[in-house]
C-alpha cells in the first residue's frame, strides 16, 4: 500500500526526499509492530529480543551495558533497564568483573539460548511477508540506506 494511502495524505509532499524520511520512519513503526506482535507470546519486547541476540553473538563470553547499549538497534533504549528485566526473567546474568570492580558483566543464560530456538521455531513457520523478498532489491535498498547514513 503506498504510503499516502496508510497515512490518509491529501496534500502532495514537498519531495521526493520528505516523503522517503516519512516513508523510512513509518516503514520502520510498522515493522517494529510486527515484530512486537510476534515476540508478545514470549513476554519479551523488541528491545529486550535486541538485547538477546546481542549477548548470544558473543556468548558463551560476556558483554557490560556500554558495549551492548552501542551494539543495540535503538540506541534510545535503557539496556540497564532491560538487563534488568532480562535478569529477572532469568534470561540473562550479571556478575561483577573480577579484575575492576566497577565493570559489570552480563550474559545470555541457557533459558535465554532456549527461548531465542523456540522465537527462531516459530518464526521459521509462521507466516514471513519477506519470504519472498527478492535478494537484489534488498541489497539496493540495504546499499541506499547505508548511503542515507553515510
Amino acid at each position: 500500500m503506498k504510503l499516502e494511502d496508510e497515512i490518509k495524505q491529501t496534500k502532495p509532499f514537498k519531495s521526493e526526499v520528505q516523503k522517503m524520511l516519512l516513508n523510512i520512519a513509518f516503514t520502520s513503526s510498522w515493522l517494529n509492530g510486527l515484530i512486537a506482535e510476534k515476540l508478545k507470546p514470549f513476554g519479551i519486547s523488541p528491545a529486550q529480543f535486541n538485547v538477546l541476540k546481542i549477548l548470544k553473538g558473543k556468548h558463551p563470553e560476556c558483554y557490560c551495558n556500554q558495549e551492548i547499549t552501542h551494539r543495540m538497534i535503538d540506541k534510545s533504549s535503557n539496556a540497564t533497564r532491560i538487563v534488568d528485566k532480562l535478569v529477572e526473567k532469568q534470561l540473562a546474568s550479571r556478575t561483577e568483573d573480577k579484575t575492576d570492580r566497577r565493570l559489570v558483566n552480563i550474559t545470555i543464560t541457557q533459558n535465554g539460548i532456549d527461548l531465542l530456538e523456540q522465537i527462531d521455531a516459530v518464526r521459521d513457520a509462521s507466516v514471513n511477508p519477506f519470504k519472498n523478498f527478492n535478494p537484489e532489491k534488498a541489497k539496493l535498498i540495504n546499499e541506499w540506506l547505508d548511503e542515507l547514513r553515510s
